[in-house]
């Protein structure tokens, strides 16, 4: 009976010691989650330790160095980097790194590159339709108005369609509304369409079957040949994007006649493709900063681009003598006949295509009877505080 009584005394003893260390152990708990509740800091470098750094390889199609469209693509690398909060980093690598250009698509979809910076235009010839996501016929949508569509007309469902149906298997994402692209470089001023039949113009996508139908003889080039071949002769007249990037290329050293506005390429926007396989295996946040950050930098390198575009016209007009022209409507009519021209027979060939062309015709229909009854004139108010457009200097 003694021993019992001691052997109870001891346990009662122990479980007395046992509670009073939890308590201290409680406190010390319950004092840092009070520390860590006071400051937000207290476990962000304990979070960032515990979550791996992801790095993916992405491949652009332009060069680094002096190139806006590269510099862009750092842009986006930035602001995932920036979101995560350097748990999701982009090793952004320029043209040819990796792969050739043209086959930016396969190595994204077979891994060999995790994404890539490109446009969907470069995989036109996989599939017409390729175009039809960024440098197809107008209907009146600027670039903008088609990323809308994309986003909130059925686009995507049709984009995603579109992968499927040429192989690629990547989940894509879009930036940058690009303004309209010149009608480009030529060797005169050209205002009638006579002036341009029979001429070898530069161009990519659905807009080499269009300037083909106007009677241009069409070769595409990558960007990097154009002004070598317009100095060579190979070629007579290009286009490739914007005063900035023209000007990179150095084209107004062989020529000096430039053309503003064009229906070849009224829209367009980058391609951010990820191995889907790759994709789905980052967390949900990674997964969201990669599709959030594109529309980050949609804005940001819009903003930029109205800058840079307008101050390097302005250098190519003041500095490389450069004349600068609006392209006359008669192009412009002769353009858009073109364009109902090569739909009608692609239409008649593939019934996926015209589906896809019924989709931009509905979305443009009704949004942009909005957007063209509601915007007023720009151009006169523009013109009421600085005189007529062709008279304006800058």
């Amino acid at each position: 009976m003694v021993k019992e009584k001691k052997s109870l005394k001891n346990k009662i003893s122990s479980r007395r010691k046992f509670f009073k260390n939890a308590a201290k152990v409680g406190a010390v708990v319950a004092g840092g989650g009070i520390l860590a509740a006071c400051d937000p800091n207290a476990n962000r470098g304990a979070n960032k330790a515990s979550q791996e750094t992801v790095t993916l390889k992405m491949q652009a199609a332009w060069p680094s160095g002096a190139n806006i469209f590269y510099e862009m693509a750092g842009d986006y690398a930035k602001m995932v980097d920036e979101m995560s909060g350097g748990t999701l980093k982009i090793d952004l690598q320029p043209v040819g790194a990796v792969v050739k250009t043209s086959e930016i698509g396969e190595a994204v979809s077979s891994g060999v590159l995790d994404m890539g910076h490109w446009v969907t235009a470069y995989w036109y010839g996989k599939n017409a339709a390729a175009s039809l996501f960024g440098t197809g016929p107008s209907y009146g949508l600027s670039s903008q108005e088609v990323m809308g569509w994309m986003e909130y007309g059925g686009g995507r469902a049709l984009y995603e369609e579109t992968l499927s149906k040429v192989g690629y298997d990547y989940v894509g994402f879009f930036h940058m509304p690009m303004p309209a692209q010149p009608f480009g470089w030529f060797k005169k001023n050209v205002t009638q369409v006579s002036d341009v039949v029979g001429m070898k113009y530069r161009t990519v996508g659905l807009a080499t079957n269009v300037l083909t139908a106007m009677g241009m003889v069409v070769r595409q080039l990558p960007g990097g040949e154009i002004q070598p071949s317009m100095k060579t002769g190979l070629i007579d007249a290009a286009e490739f994007n914007n005063p900035t990037s023209d000007s990179q290329f150095g084209m107004q050293d062989v020529s000096k006649h430039y053309h503003l506005g064009s229906f070849h390429q009224s829209q367009e926007m980058f391609e951010i493709p990820i191995n889907r396989k790759r994709y789905e295996s980052l967390s949900p946040a990674h997964q969201s900063i990669l599709k959030n950050a594109a529309y980050a930098a949609n804005t940001d390198n819009y903003f930029k681009a109205l800058v840079r575009y307008s101050d390097d016209l302005s250098k190519l007009i003041n500095e490389h003598q450069v004349n600068v022209y609006q392209t006359s409507d008669e192009i412009l009519a002769a353009q858009l006949k073109g364009w109902d021209e090569v739909i009608a027979d692609f239409e008649s060939k593939d019934p996926f295509f015209k589906k896809i062309v019924d989709s931009q015709k509905s979305y443009a229909k009704k949004v942009m009877k909005y957007l063209l009854m509601n915007q007023p004139n720009y151009r006169l108010a523009y013109e009421n505080e600085f005189g007529p457009l062709a008279d304006v200097k800058i």
